[in-house]
């Protein structure tokens, strides 16, 4: 019914040359309906960073959609970190930091910025979301056409993954998992910590799942590079996880995970005109 590829932390400045260039080669020989970048673009916001990133990305089928990471700010330039942190990647990639949105025939994916120019902590690269941005998602979120599948982007994981070499440590992002399944959301796609996973979010029917991409730089943490392919039909989201063995991406691993049936009924799906319990405490 559907096929997406999900790329993430491909950190130009530090990208694995041969798998991004397979990855292309991929994209191209391999139908699907989006290619989808979980942010980390680059690896330290460098102008010439940005310029590899847009070629890249541009050189991927159409149609697109990519969000924002936490190396995605301009590391050089402090004022614009604090000022306009998100500028140098809008303009280099063509879409908004924030409250993007994609919608085709049978997917709908909107985008929160979990990375931050600076915050009042000393790790700047962990995440924060902002719950009036959350609300805006679930809402458009909520709105899709009956039986779409509905997918929330963001860098950093919502909640986290147990045996990851790394955190998110997202400030409200158990709180914001929770009103995104309440919305009916089926996947949370996520990059930042470098190696896949697919996991339900445990509440209610436990059909709304987090997933997570590895990184296409040499920036590994126990995974080689690779991507995933995110494949659905009615019944069944399928999360394979190609690995990049030097020749060519051969399947790593594989999830498959039931899709939640009341948002594909008129009856039983998410009112697109009132918001949920959680959604509304969010307000």
């Amino acid at each position: 019914m559907g096929r997406i590829l999900q790329f993430s932390d491909v950190h130009f400045g530090c990208e694995h040359k041969h798998a991004c260039a397979a990855a292309l080669d991929y994209a191209h020989a391999t139908p699907n309906d989006l290619v989808l970048i979980t942010g980390d673009i680059t690896q330290k916001g460098f102008p010439d960073e940005f310029t590899a990133a847009g070629e890249w990305m541009r050189a991927m089928p159409e149609p697109r959609f990519v969000i924002v990471g936490n190396h995605d700010v301009p590391y050089w330039d402090a004022v614009a970190r604090v000022l306009h942190p998100w500028r140098a990647f809008e303009t280099a990639t063509g879409f908004p930091a924030h409250d993007g949105q994609f919608l085709g025939k049978d997917v709908m994916v909107r985008g929160v910025v979990t990375a931050r120019g600076w915050q009042a902590r000393p790790n700047w690269s962990k995440g924060v979301i902002d719950l009036d941005q959350t609300r805006r998602a679930a809402e458009a979120l909520r709105q899709a056409p009956i039986g779409t599948l509905r997918i929330l982007a963001c860098h950093h994981p919502l909640i986290e993954m147990v045996g990851t070499p790394m955190t998110g440590d997202v400030k409200r992002g158990d709180e914001a998992a929770l009103i995104f399944a309440e919305a009916g959301v089926d996947l949370i796609m996520t990059g930042h910590v470098h190696v896949p996973f697919a996991m339900p979010i445990p509440l209610a029917d436990r059909c709304s799942y987090a997933v997570g991409c590895g990184t296409l730089s040499h920036r590994e943490r126990g995974a080689p590079p690779g991507f995933n392919q995110i494949d659905w039909d009615a019944k069944t989201i399928t999360v394979t996880a190609l690995a990049w063995d030097g020749v060519s991406y051969r399947s790593h691993q594989i999830w498959r995970l039931p899709r939640r049936q009341d948002t594909r009924k008129a009856a039983t799906a998410p009112s697109p005109v009132e918001p949920g319990a959680l959604e509304k405490a969010a307000v």
